[in-house]
């Protein structure tokens, strides 16, 4: 449990860090064409570059996780959206993994909010079900996705299909987990602890911080609790873009593109492309648009379904919430199905 001195310390020092931050990655993106070359060997402008076309792309996704999440933790009654959930578990996560419809965040932004929804009464596998499923089944991902490929070679049907099945026999699997909580790290875990004192019980974590004897408004928990998920998403997303931009600079893309014709390896190579960009699930389908006459049907539909789960700034993000053991886990049961569902397209077209 934090206690209330460190954390009223150290919480406005990162969030000024954070905005500061972004704000600096706004204003070199926008200065960058005053500076020829920078003085840099070019590995290392494409790196900065990718890396701050990365956040620049992220940050306001992020953000707007951060608002929702708070809006559900502090505004909304503990466990207000529970309360219209079927109990029927499978039908529950079913639901659940259609709440992305209402709450149209790509995958940087779904962190902070699943983590909100953990903290207003969600189960881990049901937090799970959601994170996965969301980036693909909200309105903007689908209307993007129809624009760039229509109803040609079943991409759409399959990602919107394939996104709906893995996340939901993901959060199946660890519905069967004998200590789901174990999945959490011990700090976010801590902070989802429900407070002793009476009448506190829908404050989740973001009461930690305030004198004893007085229940701080809404207004003040609410900039409190953005002020603390900023101070540890923005952390995680700078280090995911960096490794990300990293790796695009020095893994060969002609290595990916030689596969493309291959029905196995154009799957496994869109995949590992996917993980590697680490684009937007909203603007992925228009990115891996240009591969669509390299690569065959079931490696772009694959790239859209992995992506859009699993990527490197994607995995800096959920550590935040989730151990590495689990992430592992997680990684490998939506690569092995984003898989088959690729290879399923290539069989059948």
């Amino acid at each position: 449990m934090h206690s209330d001195r460190g954390t009223s310390r150290r919480v406005p020092t990162g969030l000024i860090l954070g905005v500061v931050l972004v704000a600096l990655a706004f204003t070199v993106r926008a200065l960058s064409p005053a500076f020829a070359g920078w003085g840099l060997p070019d590995r290392a402008q494409d790196t900065i570059t990718l890396a701050l076309s990365v956040i620049i792309e992220s940050a306001p996704f992020v953000f707007l996780g951060i608002l929702l999440s708070t809006v559900v933790q502090v505004w909304l009654p503990h466990g207000f959206i529970t309360r219209f959930l079927p109990r029927q578990p499978v039908l529950r996560r079913a639901s659940i993994s259609l709440l992305g419809m209402f709450f149209p965040v790509c995958e940087c932004g779904n962190v902070p909010l699943a983590r909100g929804f953990m903290v207003g009464g969600f189960t881990v596998p049901e937090s799970i079900t959601f994170l996965l499923a969301a980036p693909i089944l909200n309105p903007v991902t689908i209307i993007t996705t129809h624009q760039a490929f229509g109803f040609s070679d079943g991409i759409l049907i399959t990602r919107i299909v394939a996104g709906f099945v893995i996340a939901n026999v993901i959060g199946w699997l660890y519905s069967r987990h004998p200590n789901p909580d174990s999945l959490l790290t011990r700090t976010f875990s801590a902070s989802c602890a429900v407070p002793d004192a009476p009448g506190d019980e829908h404050l989740g974590h973001e009461g930690h911080g305030h004198a004893p004897g007085r229940r701080p408004g809404r207004i003040e928990r609410s900039v409190d609790l953005f002020t603390r998920e900023t101070a540890v998403i923005m952390p995680a997303l700078f280090i995911g873009s960096l490794i990300a931009a990293l790796t695009q600079v020095f893994v060969p893309r002609s290595v990916l593109l030689a596969l493309g014709s291959n029905p196995v390896w154009s799957v496994l190579a869109m995949m590992a492309l996917a993980f590697i960009v680490a684009v937007c699930s909203n603007v992925d389908a228009f990115f891996v648009l240009s591969f669509g006459s390299t690569f065959m049907p079931g490696g772009i539909a694959s790239f859209l379904t992995f992506g859009a789960m699993i990527d490197v700034k994607m995995l800096a993000l959920m550590r935040t919430t989730f151990t590495t053991r689990a992430l592992v886990q997680i990684t490998a049961l939506v690569a092995l199905m984003s898989a088959a569902a690729g290879l399923l397209v290539n069989y059948v077209a």
